[in-house]
C-alpha cells in the first residue's frame, strides 16, 4: 500500500473505457432542493429510486439496449473484451504489507474478487503461488449481499489487523470491518463500522479515529461527515469520544497518519474548506494545533521525520518562497506545527509538473511530467544540504504510475505504459537507483501497424494546446477516418499516455483513429494550467477540446461525419457542453455518468462539494455562467443534434444517475434519437464487476463502429 495520505472527497475522475471506473474513498447523500426549480418537468427523475423512476429506467433499457446488442460487431466485441479483462496475464498490482506482496484480483473464477498474497521472490515468477486471504465471491454469497471491494486499512507496524471497506453494489458509501490476516477472518467482536461516508485512521492497535454521521443527516451540505471522534476497542459508537467538528458548510473532516521507517508518525485531521482547499490539524497528546502550510497543498509522506507536502500555490515561509507546483519537506511539523521550517525537494521547471510522491524506508520517489511525458526520480534527505536527486532510467514517452513502496526497506514498484507499449512492471531499490522489469502484459492486440503522434491546436483565446493521435502508419489524410476523441478538463486530473488492450482489439485493429486532449483544467502543466478553467473561466475548457476537433479536421484526419467523442463524469459535463456548444462537429457523442444539469448539480448527490470546481447558482455571476453551458438547459428545438448514447449507473451516489435520466427524457421530449442505459449496479463506475464493466465497453465501442465506420 502507499504510504501516503490525503483526505479529499472522492474526484469526479472516470477511466473512459479503459476500465471499470475511478476509486471511490469516501462520498455522498441524495440532498433534493426545497426548492425546486419552477418549469422542470423532469424533476421527478430525480428520486434516484422511486418506482416512477426505475420503471422509466426499464423502459428506456428495454428501448436501447437491443440496437446495440443486435448489432452484428456486439457479441464479437464483448467475447474479445471479457478476455482481456479476465485475462490472467494482466499484471497483478501489488500492495507490500507485511514483507509479502498482497494484490486484489478478479477473473471468470472470481468475478467479485480475492484479496492474495504471495512472497517477494513468488511474486517476481512467471507464475507467483498465491494464497487467498478473502474471497468476496464466498462473503457475498454467505452474507446475501452485493460486496464490491474497497480497500484495507492496516494498523501499522504490524500490520495484523486490517479494515476492510466494503461497498454495496459499488456505491461510495461503505461498510467497514475489522479483519485478522494472520487468521484470515473477521475478528470476532472487532471493530465494525456500519453503512456510512466514513474515514477511519488508526491510533494504535486498539485506538480508532473516525468521521462518520455519527447522528443521522449530521453531514456537510455534501454530504460528507464534519465530526471527528477517538474510539476505543469494545466501545459501541454512541461512546465515542469527540475530538473535532467542522461545520456544515466544510466539504469534509477526517482523519489520517502518516508514518516513516523510522518509526515517526503524526496524525492529522484535516478540514476541507472547499474541495481544492484545506486545513491540518496535528493530534499529539490529546491537542490539536494547526498545520501552518498554505489551503492549497497535500501532504504526500513523511521520510527521515520530514513530512513532504506538495504545494498547489506559491509559499512564502521563514525567508524562502517556494513556486506553484513544488514538493516540499518539514523537519518540525510534529514538533512546532505553527512554524513549519520547510526545505525544497522539487521544482518544476518550463511545460513540467508534479504528479506524485511516495516514501521508502529512507528516500522518496517522485513521478513528474514534461510535455506529458513522465520522469521518475528518487529523492535523497542530505544532511543540512537539503535533498538528492537521482534519475532511475524507465522508458521515453511513457506514463509512470507509482504502485507501492516499501517502509520496511527502500524497494518500490512501478508501472511503465503507453498507448502501443503494454504495461510494464518495474521492481527497483530507491537507495542504489536499480529498477528492473518483473512483469509485462503481452500484447494485447497487433500494434504493429500504428504510431502515436502528438500535435498542439490553438485554442481560441491563443493557447497551444497538446493532444495524441493514435492512428494506422498508413491512414490516407482524406478526411474520412473514424476518430474518436477523449479528454477530460478538470479537477487538476492529467490525463496521459496508457495501454487499453481493450480500445485496441475493438478500435485500433479495425482501423479506428483514437485521440487524447490535454486541454486546460487539467493537471498536465501543474496547477495553473487547471485554474486556467475553474468556474467562469470554463468556456476555456471547452473551447480547447473543440480547437482539437478542429485541427483533426484541418490535417484531414477525420471530418465531422467521422468524428466522435466520449468522456465520463466531468469528462460526461464536457461531452454534453460539445454537444450543444457544437452539434455540427460530431457524427458520434458518447455521455458517460455525467453532468449535465449545472443549475441543479449542487442539490443532486455530492454536487454541493465541486462548487470551487464549477461555481455556484447562489453567486449570480456564476450562475449566468452556468445557464449559459449547462447541457440540460441548452437543449434546443429545432437543432440537428447527433444521436448521443448516455449511460449512468442506479448506484452512483457520487454524481448520480439524475443528470443522465434528465436530459435524455428532455430529448425523448423534444423528439430527438438517442440511445440510453443504466447500469443497476456499480456505483460511480462501469459496473460492479468484470462481466458488467466489460458490457458497458463492448456497447460503447459498438455505438461508436455504428456510428463512425459503417
Amino acid at each position: 500500500m502507499k504510504h501516503t495520505a490525503r483526505l479529499i472527497p472522492p474526484l469526479l475522475c472516470f477511466a473512459v473505457l479503459t476500465a471499470a471506473g475511478a476509486p471511490a474513498p469516501e462520498p455522498p447523500q441524495t440532498t433534493v432542493a426545497k426548492a425546486p426549480p419552477a418549469g422542470d418537468p423532469f424533476l421527478w427523475l430525480e428520486d434516484k429510486d422511486g418506482a416512477r423512476a426505475m420503471a422509466w429506467v426499464r423502459e428506456q433499457n428495454a428501448r436501447s439496449l437491443p440496437v446495440l446488442e443486435h448489432d452484428p460487431h456486439y457479441a464479437t466485441f464483448y467475447a474479445q473484451a471479457l478476455k482481456i479483462n479476465e485475462s490472467e496475464t494482466r499484471i497483478p498490482a501489488p500492495e507490500y504489507l507485511r514483507g509479502e506482496i498482497y494484490n486484489f484480483w478478479q477473473d471468470a473464477k472470481h468475478v467479485r474478487g480475492i484479496w492474495r498474497r504471495t512472497t517477494v521472490q513468488s511474486y517476481r515468477s512467471a507464475s507467483p503461488s498465491w494464497t487467498t486471504v478473502l474471497d468476496l465471491d464466498a462473503l457475498a454469497r454467505r452474507e446475501h449481499a452485493n460486496w464490491v471491494w474497497r480497500g484495507a486499512s492496516c494498523e501499522y507496524p504490524a500490520e495484523r489487523r486490517c479494515l476492510m471497506y466494503l461497498s454495496d453494489g459499488g456505491e461510495d458509501a461503505v461498510t467497514i470491518r475489522e479483519f485478522d490476516l494472520t487468521t484470515r477472518s473477521f475478528v470476532s467482536g472487532g471493530f465494525f463500522l456500519p453503512r456510512a461516508k466514513q474515514n477511519v485512521a488508526w491510533i494504535d492497535a486498539n485506538t480508532l479515529l473516525v468521521s462518520r454521521p455519527w447522528t443521522p443527516g449530521e453531514v456537510t451540505a455534501s454530504g460528507y461527515p464534519y465530526v471527528v471522534k477517538l474510539l476505543r476497542r469494545g466501545q459501541p459508537l454512541s461512546s465515542a469520544v469527540e475530538v473535532f467538528r467542522g461545520t456544515t458548510s466544510d466539504i469534509s473532516c477526517g482523519p489520517f497518519a502518516v508514518r516513516d521507517g523510522a518509526g515517526s508518525h503524526i496524525t492529522f485531521i484535516t478540514r476541507g474548506v472547499s474541495f481544492f482547499n484545506d486545513e491540518y490539524f496535528v493530534l499529539s497528546h490529546g491537542a490539536l494545533h494547526q498545520l501552518a502550510i498554505p489551503q492549497k497543498s497535500q501532504i504526500q509522506g513523511l521520510v527521515d521525520g520530514r513530512l513532504l507536502v506538495s504545494l498547489d500555490e506559491p509559499w512564502s515561509v521563514d525567508g524562502r518562497a517556494f513556486a506553484q507546483g513544488s514538493l516540499v519537506s518539514i523537519d518540525n511539523a510534529a514538533t512546532d506545527p505553527g512554524h513549519p521550517r520547510a526545505m525544497l525537494v522539487y521544482a518544476p521547471g518550463p511545460r513540467e509538473s508534479f504528479d506524485d510522491a511516495s516514501t521508502t524506508q529512507h528516500d522518496v520517489l517522485v513521478v513528474a511530467y514534461h510535455n506529458v511525458r513522465a520522469r521518475a526520480y528518487v529523492y535523497m534527505p542530505s544532511g543540512t544540504d537539503g535533498w538528492a536527486r537521482r534519475a532511475l532510467a524507465l522508458p521515453d514517452n511513457a506514463t509512470f504510475g507509482i504502485s507501492d513502496t516499501s517502509l520496511d526497506n527502500d524497494r518500490f514498484y512501478l508501472y511503465a505504459t503507453s498507448f502501443l507499449m503494454p504495461t510494464t512492471m518495474y521492481e527497483g531499490d530507491a537507495s542504489s537507483g536499480a529498477v528492473a522489469q518483473i512483469k509485462a502484459v503481452p500484447p494485447q492486440f497487433d500494434a504493429s501497424r500504428d504510431i502515436v503522434e502528438q500535435h498542439w491546436a490553438t485554442s481560441r483565446d491563443g493557447t497551444k494546446i497538446p493532444y495524441f493521435i493514435v492512428r494506422p502508419k498508413n491512414m490516407r489524410l482524406n478526411g474520412r477516418n473514424p476518430t474518436v476523441l477523449t479528454a477530460y478538463g478538470g479537477f487538476q486530473i492529467s490525463m496521459t499516455p496508457s495501454y487499453s488492450g481493450v480500445i485496441g482489439k475493438l478500435w485500433l485493429e479495425h482501423g479506428g483513429v483514437y485521440v487524447l486532449a490535454n486541454i486546460r483544467g487539467g493537471g498536465e502543466f501543474g496547477p495553473a494550467w487547471h485554474e486556467a478553467g475553474l468556474k467562469t473561466h470554463r468556456q476555456r475548457i471547452y473551447d480547447d477540446f473543440y480547437a482539437v476537433g478542429r485541427d483533426l479536421v484541418a490535417r484531414k484526419i477525420t471530418d465531422p461525419r467521422h468524428l466522435g467523442i466520449v468522456g465520463g463524469s466531468n469528462g460526461g459535463l464536457l461531452m454534453g457542453v460539445e454537444f450543444t456548444e457544437h452539434p455540427d462537429m460530431w457524427n458520434a457523442v458518447q455521455i458517460e455518468v455525467p453532468l449535465l444539469d449545472m443549475l441543479r448539480y449542487e442539490h443532486i448527490e455530492a454536487g454541493a462539494s465541486w462548487v470551487a470546481e464549477y461555481g455556484s447558482v447562489s453567486v449570480p455571476a456564476e450562475r449566468a455562467f452556468l445557464e449559459k453551458i449547462s447541457p440540460y438547459q441548452n437543449l434546443r428545438g429545432g437543432v440537428a443534434y447527433p444521436e448521443p448514447f448516455i449511460w449512468t449507473t442506479t448506484k452512483d451516489d457520487r454524481v448520480g444517475p439524475e443528470h443522465a435520466r434528465k436530459f435524455a427524457a428532455k430529448l425523448a421530449a423534444m423528439g430527438v434519437p438517442y440511445l440510453f442505459y443504466e447500469v443497476t449496479e456499480g456505483g460511480h463506475a462501469a459496473g460492479a464487476n468484470i462481466k458488467e464493466s466489460t458490457q458497458t465497453q463492448a456497447l460503447g465501442w459498438t455505438y461508436f463502429t455504428m456510428k463512425l465506420m459503417e
